[in-house]
């Protein structure tokens, strides 16, 4: 969940502006660049609940999580109260605060998969260190698999308070989404608008594959939830004006101008001034850019605003200046890795992405939908035409690795090059086993207690 955007305090006097915006995002191939983001829940190694933002002296908690890390290469960030909510990296990175004190990496812009899984490498013995001079502990998930929605603590952040009272008027798992869930995703670019369309396309159809391949949460208070990938399904229950497959991605118009009609008639939630956040739940963007918002008529919107209100939009699949992959739960350190190989390998080789949009160009939307509504239950064993959802990822492997191989990013030292990192996923896909179903199987047989989880899936 993105925070609030780079001040642009420019005055929006047209759509055209919005369309310019998302344009601006397009470079050529040489300047594309590999962004991941990977959140995970910090607990109290003691009593293994979630950490609170403060508490007594000596506890652990999210605020000394964060005081303990800033340092050279971390600049502490503060909302107006004062209060320390995240860390600025020298590199473009960051580190933040979801809802429910998830801390999330969002990585600096980057050019190969190395350099990507060395900043996970990085970032994690950061966190360990940290966690451990506290007395707590991160771990890797797709849901939190112990405690319930009001037993986890919020995080003092402007705009969470005016999420959290909207939330429930539009679908009854939205709080769980800002407070109980973790994933990883990865934001690639785009050189031009039809690289962009064919982009979104590939990616979106091929969502729920990225859903079935990384599902991993699979409990809910302690018990089986009857689900692979219980944070997928939690989407389908949260927001209908802001989530979903998104069909139009596949009309013929579909374009930058389609896109920003799409988020204009999202409504919004808030928008900042001076730092203070103020509250337009429910309300139209379009009547703040006619300056008669309700409540807050004649104020000006600036680029900023739209900013942030592209942020509060929730598919599977998200256009800014760059294009958000947000298929995947939280999990194993080496799924970090994988997620971006995967994506880069299917579409940032010409060759590999031919193939990617011929896996799918027969593809109708109807099918696509009906993957994203099933493989939340059983992920790669999901039915898809003649056989299962993991003969599916059998050829997306392929084509990837190929990609991967194409672009002959070689790793100084270990003359590795960057099909290394997909390799957890081709033992998903051979054993037809997801981590989801691994720890179903250790809760069945060989763990005495649900809370084992956070020892084996302990960063």
């Amino acid at each position: 969940m993105s925070g609030p955007s780079a001040t642009d305090a420019t005055p929006i006097e047209s759509k055209q502006q919005l369309i310019d915006y998302l344009a601006a995002g397009c470079k050529p191939r040489d300047q594309w660049r590999i962004g991941t983001e990977h959140e995970k829940f910090a607990y109290d190694e003691a009593s293994l609940r979630p950490l609170p933002y403060e508490a007594a002296e000596g506890a652990p908690s999210i605020r000394r999580l964060l005081e303990a890390m800033a340092g050279p290469e971390w600049t502490p960030v503060t909302e107006k109260a004062g209060k320390i909510i995240a860390l600025k990296g020298a590199d473009g990175g960051s580190v933040t605060l979801e809802p429910g004190g998830q801390l999330e990496l969002s990585g600096a812009p980057l050019e190969t998969i190395h350099q990507t899984c060395s900043e996970v490498h990085r970032h994690l013995d950061q966190v360990r260190q940290a966690t451990d001079a506290i007395g707590a502990g991160v771990v890797g998930l797709g849901f939190n698999p112990i405690w319930r929605r009001d037993e986890i603590p919020w995080m003092p952040k402007g705009r969470y308070k005016i999420m959290r009272d909207y939330m429930p008027k539009k679908g009854s798992l939205g709080l769980d989404m800002m407070t109980r869930t973790c994933t990883v995703q990865v934001n690639l670019d785009f050189s031009d608008e039809t690289d962009m369309i064919a982009k979104m396309r590939v990616g979106l159809a091929l969502q729920p594959l990225a859903t079935a391949l990384f599902a991993n949460s699979p409990f809910t208070e302690g018990k089986p939830n009857g689900f692979l990938s219980y944070r997928s399904h939690i989407w389908t229950d949260t927001d209908p004006d802001r989530c979903g497959m998104l069909p139009f991605v596949f009309d013929e118009d579909f374009g930058f101008e389609r896109w920003v009609d799409y988020v204009l008639d999202v409504p919004m939630y808030f928008f900042m001034r001076d730092g203070d956040f103020y509250d337009a739940s429910g309300l139209s963007f379009r009547d703040f850019m006619d300056r008669k918002l309700p409540g807050y008529e004649g104020v000006e919107p600036t680029m900023s605003d739209w900013a942030d209100h592209l942020t509060t939009v929730f598919p599977e699949i998200r256009l800014k200046k760059f294009i958000e992959m947000r298929g995947a739960d939280g999990g194993p350190w080496g799924n970090l890795c994988a997620l971006p190989a995967l994506w880069v390998g299917l579409l940032y080789d010409e060759e590999a992405f031919a193939d990617a949009k011929a896996l799918i160009a027969d593809w109708t939307v109807e099918e696509i939908t009906r993957l994203r509504d099933q493989v939340p239950k059983t992920a790669l064993n999901t039915p898809f035409r003649d056989g299962t959802l993991n003969d599916v990822a059998r050829d997306a492997l392929r084509i990837a690795r190929k990609g991967l191989k194409n672009r002959q990013r070689i790793r100084a030292g270990n003359q590795l090059d960057e099909t290394q990192y997909i390799k957890p996923l081709d033992s998903i896909v051979a054993s037809g086993k997801t981590f989801a179903e691994d720890l179903l199987d250790a809760y069945h047989s060989r763990w005495s207690d649900i809370s084992e989880i956070y020892e084996e899936c302990r960063y």
